[in-house]
C-alpha cells in the first residue's frame, strides 16, 4: 500500500489473469523487491532490546527472544509492536 499511496507502483504494473487474479508484472516485480530490499536496511530501536536493528533482523531477533522464554531465561515473550 505504501508503495501504491508514494506513487512508485502504478496500475500499469498489474495485469489481470483470465480467472480475475491480478499479479505484478515483471517491471512491477523489480520495483517491489528493490523497494522492499531498501525496506529491510532500514534501522529501527527495537521497543525491547533498546538497540538499533534493521528492519530485516527483526524476526530473526524476535525468534530468538521466543527461544529465551522458552528456555526460561526470560518471564514472559516481549511481542513485537510497531507504531
Amino acid at each position: 500500500m505504501t508503495l501504491i499511496n508514494m506513487k512508485k507502483i502504478y496500475a500499469s504494473h498489474f495485469e489481470k489473469q483470465k480467472d480475475g487474479a491480478v499479479y505484478l508484472n515483471e517491471k512491477g516485480r523489480k520495483v517491489f523487491f528493490s523497494e522492499w530490499q531498501a525496506k529491510k536496511r532500514e534501522s529501527i530501536t527495537h521497543p525491547y532490546l533498546k538497540e538499533k536493528i534493521e528492519w530485516g533482523l527483526v524476526p530473526y531477533v524476535q525468534a530468538l527472544l521466543l527461544a529465551r522464554t522458552i528456555r526460561g531465561d526470560l518471564d514472559e515473550y516481549p511481542p513485537f509492536f510497531w507504531k
